[in-house]
């Protein structure tokens, strides 16, 4: 099979993907997964591609992610590894469309206009 690279991107993180055949080791940033994921709601987000298409504890996985939070790297993982389970088997797709997880989420930060505190909040207004 080989070593299938693939990329992920949810807001501003960009999570790059190596997956070889092995026993389901995962690696984020040269450390375990459980370490850099730590709650349980990230930890699942990152496994739910290969836990839907039952490929959990059939390959080891190597993980490059930079920029954003921790809820975004968690989700730029997850579109990058479903994307990897595409190409291990066509039949996944069809598992894995539905729940949206093929699909690049392209909700973005609005940027702060000048003359206001925040991007829509403004300054008070007041008469003195």
């Amino acid at each position: 099979m080989g070593v299938i690279h693939k990329i992920g991107r949810r807001k501003t993180a960009v999570a790059r993907v190596y997956v070889s055949e092995g026993t389901g080791v995962i690696t984020v940033n040269k450390k375990p997964f459980a370490t850099y994921f730590p709650t349980a709601t990230l930890q699942y987000k990152v496994l739910q591609p290969m836990s839907m298409t039952e490929n959990a504890s059939n390959f080891d996985v190597k993980v490059n992610v930079y920029g954003g939070g921790s809820n975004g790297q968690a989700e730029a993982v997850r579109m990058a590894l479903a994307r990897v389970m595409c190409d291990v088997n066509a039949e996944n797709r069809a598992i894995l469309k539905p729940e949206g997880l093929l699909t690049r989420d392209q909700r973005m930060v609005e940027r702060k206009k000048f003359g206001q505190k925040k991007a829509r909040k403004r300054f008070q207004f007041s008469k003195r």
